[in-house]
């Protein structure tokens, strides 16, 4: 079984984030979308709230799972059976950072990395700048999956 494990705080989900998830489905027999927890890292949305958003977004994907956890995203890869690391790529700067992760996780435990650029029209959104046009009340709506609107939460 070819296992992935796509890692992140996903706060919120954003259609980057199913960009990447939709175009690497085929790809895989599962996908795990893991949510890290970093407990010195204040989010806008809970772990519930997050979990949720995932869940209701890909209820009809059987291959998709939400988990989340601690610690090095190799070790969770090693405790669920991945032998692939999921990430995606907006721009050079990414690249770069996502580099070194990968060839560091590779190290440790041979662990592969599977890079997805974004699709251009998804390239510049990021969590960050999702949080940033909520919290100003801005109209984030375009750039997230349905489930992440208002309506939902």
């Amino acid at each position: 079984m070819k296992r992935a494990v796509f890692p992140g705080s996903f706060d919120p989900l954003t259609l980057g984030h199913c960009d990447i998830i939709d175009r690497s489905i085929n790809l895989f027999d599962e996908i795990i979308v893991a949510i890290g927890i970093n407990s010195s890292k204040k989010s806008m949305f809970s772990l519930k709230e997050r979990k949720k958003f995932i869940s209701t977004h890909y209820i009809n994907e059987s291959k998709i799972k939400v988990m989340e956890y601690e610690g090095l995203t190799v070790d969770f890869c090693k405790k669920v059976n991945a032998d692939f690391i999921l990430r995606g790529l907006r721009n050079p700067a990414d690249f770069e950072f996502e580099k070194a992760i990968a060839q560091t996780n590779h190290k440790l435990t041979e662990i592969d990395t599977v890079f997805f650029l974004t699709t251009a029209k998804n390239s510049y959104i990021s969590s960050s700048i999702v949080r940033e046009v909520i919290v100003n009340n801005g109209d984030y709506t375009k750039l997230v999956p349905a489930c992440v609107r208002k309506d939902y939460f």
